[in-house]
C-alpha cells in the first residue's frame, strides 16, 4: 500500500485516560454569554433560569465548563451561559462563568475545618425555622445560624412554629438584645384542619394566616434561604409561601426528630414581586464555624461596632477585659437593654470560639 493511500484517519490514537490538555492557558472570554440564575442543581445539571421576569423568560439546563470543575456552583449564583440557550427540550448549555457574588453562606464540616462548603449564593435574608416544641428548639442551632448570617453579611429572620403547642417566650428571651425580625405562628385548631404534615402529638407545622402575611412582606423583593431542622416545618412553610408541593415529613414520636424531606436546595419563585425568591435548603447535619471572622460578627452590630472603635488595639471584648469601650458603655446605660444587646453579641462570638458545641448535630 502507498503512502498516498493513508489519511488521518487511518491513524488510531488511544486517548489519554486523564484527558486532554488545554492548549493553552489563556481561556475565552465568552462576553457574549447570556446571564443566568441558578435554582438548582442535580447530579452535574444545572437548572438556571434566563431573562428573569421578561417576556423571554426561559428555563435552561446546563454542564459545567471544564475550567469550573473545582468551584462550587450553587442556587442563587448567577452565571455566564454559552451555547444553546434557547431552553428547549432536550438542549444542552454550557456553564462557563460564575458572576460576581453579593452574598456567600458558607459552613465548614466541624469547627476546626477550613474546608469551605458553599451553602448558596446572592441571597438577602435567611429565615431560620425552629418549632416551639416537638422538637425541642436548641439555642445552639439558632446562634451558628446567626453567627453564619452575620458573616455573610445576610440579615436573619427568627420564624417560630408550633407556638400553640408551647409558649416561646422563655426561649425568645435569649434574643432580645438582638435587632432582627421575629415571626411567631400560633395555629389554632380550624387552622390546622385538613393539613396533611402534622407532628407526633398531632399540632400543625403550618403557619398560621398572620404569620404569614407577615412573612411574605418581610421577604418580598429580597432572595432569602429557608435553614432548620427536619421536623420544624421548614417544606411546609415553603409550600405555603411559593404555592410549590414539595414533600413535608413527621417528627419521630420516640426520639422527637424529624426526618429529611428536601434531598436537594431548590429555588422557588415568591409571589409577583420581582426579585423575589425562597430557596430551600435540605437538612444540615453539622454547621461548622471554622470558616468565620469574628470581626464580621462586630460589625454585624453596627451601634457595638461604632463604640468599640474606643476600645484599645486587640481588644476582645470579652466580659471584664481592660479599657474596653463597650464594657464602660454597658455599665453606664440606663436600663438592661444596652446589657442585653452586648451579652448577646457575645455569646455569639463564644458560640463561633467553641469548637466542641455541635447543637445542630444529627437531625
Amino acid at each position: 500500500m502507498r503512502y498516498s493511500d493513508y489519511d488521518e484517519s487511518s491513524v488510531r490514537v488511544r486517548p489519554n485516560k486523564k484527558g486532554s490538555r488545554p492548549r493553552t492557558k489563556d481561556r475565552p472570554a465568552h462576553e457574549q454569554a447570556v446571564i443566568g440564575r441558578i435554582i438548582t442543581v442535580d447530579r452535574g445539571r444545572y437548572t438556571a433560569i434566563v431573562d428573569e421576569d421578561t417576556a423571554t423568560e426561559r428555563i435552561v439546563i446546563a454542564a459545567r465548563a471544564r475550567e469550573l470543575r473545582r468551584q462550587a456552583i450553587v442556587p442563587g449564583d448567577l452565571v455566564g451561559l454559552v451555547g444553546d440557550t434557547s431552553g428547549k427540550p432536550d438542549t444542552l448549555a454550557r456553564l462557563v462563568r460564575i458572576e460576581q457574588r453579593s452574598t456567600l453562606l458558607r459552613r465548614s464540616a466541624d469547627d476546626t475545618d477550613a474546608t469551605e462548603r458553599v451553602v448558596v449564593a446572592n441571597v438577602d435574608k435567611l429565615v431560620i425555622v425552629v418549632a416551639a416544641a416537638n422538637p425541642e428548639p436548641r439555642t445552639g442551632f439558632v446562634d451558628r445560624a446567626l453567627v453564619a448570617a452575620y458573616d455573610a453579611g445576610i440579615q436573619p429572620v427568627l420564624c417560630v412554629t408550633k407556638a400553640d403547642v408551647k409558649d416561646p417566650a422563655e426561649f425568645l428571651t435569649h434574643y432580645e438584645g438582638l435587632d432582627f425580625p421575629v415571626v411567631i405562628s400560633r395555629t389554632t385548631a380550624a387552622e390546622a384542619s385538613g393539613i396533611d404534615a402534622r407532628s407526633a402529638d398531632g399540632s400543625s407545622a403550618r403557619l398560621d394566616a398572620g404569620a404569614l402575611a407577615e412573612l411574605e412582606q418581610i421577604l418580598s423583593g429580597c432572595v432569602s434561604v429557608v435553614l432548620g431542622h427536619s421536623g420544624v416545618g421548614k417544606s411546609t412553610l415553603v409550600n405555603a409561601l411559593t404555592g410549590s408541593t414539595r414533600a413535608t415529613g413527621h417528627v419521630n414520636a420516640v426520639t422527637g426528630r424529624g426526618r429529611h424531606t428536601s434531598s436537594n436546595a431548590l429555588a422557588l419563585r415568591l409571589g409577583d414581586t420581582p426579585g423575589s425568591w425562597l430557596i430551600d435548603t435540605p437538612g444540615i447535619r453539622s454547621f461548622g464555624l471554622g470558616l468565620v471572622d469574628p470581626d464580621n460578627i462586630l460589625a454585624a452590630f453596627e451601634d457595638l461596632a461604632e463604640i468599640a472603635t474606643g476600645c484599645p488595639r486587640g481588644c476582645t471584648h470579652a466580659a471584664g477585659e481592660a479599657g474596653c469601650a463597650l464594657e464602660a458603655w454597658a455599665a453606664e446605660s440606663e436600663g438592661s437593654q444596652a446589657a442585653n444587646r452586648l451579652a448577646s453579641y457575645r455569646r455569639l462570638v463564644t458560640t463561633e470560639e467553641t469548637t466542641h458545641e455541635k447543637e445542630l448535630g444529627a437531625q
